[in-house]
């Protein structure tokens, strides 16, 4: 295992990040939506930072895409699907959409599939924390914290207090 980032390192990453939503959107009809499961906590911790640093009250929303998965059958003979909740209309709203790792870009794919089911907004940009190489899809990040050429065997795992002990980037 080989530590990327540690969480003050993190921490620094959301920061830079929160910065680049709230120059690239201006200062209104912003959304942060959540893909489950580490993707929540970090669209909170950013939400957290551009209220914080700048002034910005952006809603936050969780996404489960679940039944969106192109792999539904392979997972589980009965996946267990957990809530989305978005407590505002997604129309015409400036929608980023927030996840750990961009990897095949499977994830997302699904993702934006759950997202026009719920409304039509006026943009959706990705937000990551890392974007690793191995896509299978032409799928790329709109804003990312690292980029990491990894191997097709290794691992990224971006820790987050919420689910894990230990807060970072780990690649395995």
């Amino acid at each position: 295992m080989k530590k990327i980032l540690n969480a003050k390192q993190l921490d620094e990453v959301l920061k830079q990040l929160a910065a680049q939503i709230a120059a690239d959107s201006g200062r209104e009809q912003i959304v942060l939506v959540g893909i489950r499961r580490r993707g929540i906590p970090l669209a909170q911790r950013l939400a957290q930072f551009l209220e914080k640093t700048h002034h910005l009250q952006v809603p936050v929303g969780s996404l489960d895409i679940t039944l969106y998965r192109d792999d539904l059958s392979k997972i589980a003979e009965h996946p267990i699907v957990g809530k989305t909740e978005i407590s505002v209309s997604l129309d015409d709203k400036k929608v980023y959409l927030v996840d750990d790792v961009l990897f095949t870009g499977r994830t997302i794919r699904a993702a934006m599939d759950a997202l026009f089911d719920l409304g039509r907004p006026s943009f959706i940009k990705l937000l990551v924390v890392v974007e690793r190489n191995g896509r299978e899809l032409p799928i790329q990040s709109d804003l990312k914290g690292l980029s990491l050429d990894v191997g097709p065997k290794g691992n990224v795992k971006v820790k987050v207090k919420e689910f894990d002990e230990e807060e970072g980037v780990d690649v395995i």
